[in-house]
């Protein structure tokens, strides 16, 4: 069985497939599925023989052999996520030589990178939103744009426009600088809702729509917007539809003390520090593909679901909170939280997500995707008052 630990990017839950085969078709057919689900894991040529060679009738050899590949598959896993943590800890340390403090902002920053998740982040002015963002970017060897969201900006000011050449009379396309792969969206409820839509069809399909010519964006696109909740005149609050679009809502918090104290440390000494680029899209795009390989249980899939559904309809979960809710979060809720599970299990230096990690993740996924009743709002509750409900009360597996 050693052979299995050659495993290169075979999922565990396809390796549980093919063991929950054997004992369910004729062993003809059940040969030729697991050829081809082989040829599509990369399976070795030892392992393969193991698999077509294993007694489905001996149902002690069964849970030894299934164990074997749980074990052995998640040990591949955690070793692939402790080698590919090395480009996180490169753009953290460079992160850290201008910003102090602000860890679980950088954590949530970093999950959205590795999961291709758009971010909102909510905060008071002065706690390093924007800056956060732009050090992120300065790490990455790509594109990066600042939008600030205006009230007069308008929506080809973003994604561009078609421009008429006088000398030979045809129309050129002027690309925007939604046509970056990392873009800021400065103060974004400041812009009018046709202005914040224009976003719409980048965020979602990755794609840009001008006149009749629809262009693809550049992988990685990533979106990170920026917000004041305290300021109202002179805003626009985010059409429903734009915020679900957001994998995650970041609130940003004071410094601690000892945080706030380095801070005033660093600008009196006026140290201003170059952030360099030291990973480029290759290596993100290595750390993602074994973000995907992170192993989830069914039964916390399951476990999400219940989460999710349980914003829909409390009754069914005898949660008593249903008049504080208007809307429950949509099925992108589930899509990112088990997404934004596994991205918090590779931080942690783990192959596997645990029920810690999806309750760690729940309140930044969900907490812009319930919508509250006038009695909540009357009442002075807030979505992160339910989603407490939510992770004390849903059975936990």
């Amino acid at each position: 069985m050693t052979s299995l630990s050659k495993l290169r990017r075979a999922r565990l839950s396809v390796c549980l497939e093919y063991a929950a085969l054997l004992h369910k078709i004729p062993k003809k057919e059940r040969n030729i599925i697991i050829r081809k689900a082989i040829a599509r894991t990369e399976l070795t040529t030892k392992a393969m023989e193991n698999l077509l060679s294993f007694d489905a009738k001996d149902e002690k050899s069964n849970k030894r052999y299934t164990g074997e590949i749980v074990h052995m598959d998640i040990r591949e896993i955690t070793h692939r996520v402790e080698k590919e943590s090395l480009t996180i800890r490169q753009i953290t340390a460079e992160i850290e030589k201008i910003i102090a403090g602000q860890t679980g902002l950088l954590n949530r920053m970093l999950i959205g990178l590795l999961c291709g998740g758009h971010l909102l982040l909510e905060g008071l002015p002065g706690l390093a939103k924007t800056t956060a963002v732009k050090a992120l970017a300065a790490t990455i060897d790509t594109s990066f744009k600042r939008i600030q969201f205006t009230p007069d900006l308008l929506p080809a000011d973003i994604i561009g426009t078609q421009i008429y050449r006088p000398d030979n009379g045809s129309f050129e396309v002027n690309k925007g600088p939604i046509f970056h792969n990392i873009v800021l969206a400065d103060e974004i409820n400041r812009a009018p809702a046709k202005v914040q839509s224009a976003l719409l069809e980048a965020m979602q399909e990755r794609q840009v729509t001008i006149r009749d010519t629809t262009f693809k964006l550049d992988d990685p696109f990533l979106v990170l917007a920026t917000q004041n909740p305290i300021e109202q005149e002179g805003t626009y609050p985010l059409p429903e539809a734009q915020v679900d679009r957001f994998m995650m809502k970041i609130k940003v918090d004071y410094p601690s003390a000892e945080e706030e104290k380095e801070i005033v440390k660093r600008t009196r000494a006026g140290s201003s520090q170059n952030i360099s680029a030291v990973v480029d899209i290759s290596a993100l795009q290595s750390a993602q593909e074994v973000l995907q390989c992170i192993h989830i249980e069914e039964r916390l899939v399951d476990y999400i679901v219940r989460l999710t559904r349980a914003t829909r309809n409390p009754d069914e979960f005898k949660l008593d909170i249903g008049f504080m809710i208007s809307y429950g979060v949509s099925p992108r809720a589930s899509i990112w939280l088990e997404a934004a599970s596994r991205a918090h299990a590779f931080l942690n230096g783990r192959g596997y997500v645990t029920p810690q990690d999806i309750k760690s993740m729940t309140p930044e996924v969900f907490r812009h995707r319930i919508l509250l009743s006038y009695e909540a709002e009357a009442e002075g509750k807030t979505t992160d008052d339910i989603i407490n409900v939510l992770l004390e009360r849903v059975e936990v597996p």
